[in-house]
């Protein structure tokens, strides 16, 4: 009994004994606060990450191990949602990727976080945060016209903001374009355009992605690329009728592939 008092009380039993001892010590619901500061100092990286991913883990805990020098405990910081937004900032900017792209994914993660994500130099965050649901309609906008067309793809995909996903129709890249095609969220009209996109994998990511109208199915069934219609003959979003159609096609391959499906 003695020495859970003294686990509970203070740094000796934190920093004395094992490593394993100090894991299942960090790891042990029912250690103090005060214990868990003196363990984010432990010199087992093992001991400090464990620590770091606890969402009851004091703020005097987290924070020095925001600069801690191993990346992985500085990336367990990063993905805990009990990290402070201040924390955060701090960490989107990290010399490390994997830190800052775990920043991304983190639930805690607020509009000034996002901010800095979209006037990063590093392309993957701002990819990450083109994937994000509730987006601000100004960091949208502002990514619309991002110098990497990997980012507006993603955001492409991903948007649900019908301005958005109107600027973008009018991009003159096509892989996003084709991020569009991917995304269920576009209208009747824009669905329509895309079957009509002039890049052949815009209409085969359009085919394979969502349901399109008759009109546009028909005017597909005669796309001048074969890939285009063995994609259809293929697609889970086709209508049978079409796939039907399709194993009359004149090319022998989409016609083996509509028979193989129908």
């Amino acid at each position: 009994m003695g020495k859970r008092q003294d686990v509970g009380d203070g740094s000796a039993a934190a920093t004395g004994g094992g490593v394993d001892a100090r894991l299942a010590l960090a790891r042990d619901p029912a250690t103090t606060h005060v214990t868990l500061i003196d363990l984010a100092a432990d010199p087992s990286a093992v001991v400090r990450k464990a620590v770091a991913t606890r969402t009851d883990a004091p703020a005097q805990a987290l924070r020095p191990l925001t600069r801690d020098h191993d990346r992985h405990v500085r990336e367990a910081v990063a993905r805990n949602p009990s990290t402070s937004v201040g924390n955060l900032l701090r960490l989107v900017k990290d010399a490390d990727r994997w830190v800052r792209w775990a920043v991304a994914g983190n639930p805690a993660c607020d509009e000034s976080v996002r901010r800095v994500m979209a006037e990063a130099p590093d392309k993957e965050l701002r990819g990450l945060l083109a994937e994000t649901r509730e987006l601000e309609p100004e960091l949208a906008a502002r990514l619309v016209g991002d110098v990497s067309p990997e980012v507006r793809e993603r955001l492409a995909t991903h948007t649900h903001d019908p301005d958005v996903i109107t600027a973008l129709m009018a991009d003159r890249t096509a892989r996003v374009r084709k991020g569009l095609a991917r995304n269920p969220r576009t209208t009747t009209a824009q669905r329509s355009a895309l079957a009509q996109d002039p890049v052949v994998d815009v209409r085969v990511a359009l085919v394979l992605a969502v349901e399109l109208d008759e009109v546009d199915l028909r005017r597909l069934l005669d796309d001048r690329s074969v890939q285009v219609r063995v994609a259809m003959a293929r697609s889970g979003v086709v209508p049978a009728h079409i796939r039907q159609a399709l194993a009359r096609d004149p090319d022998e391959m989409v016609a083996d592939v509509a028979r193989a499906g129908t």
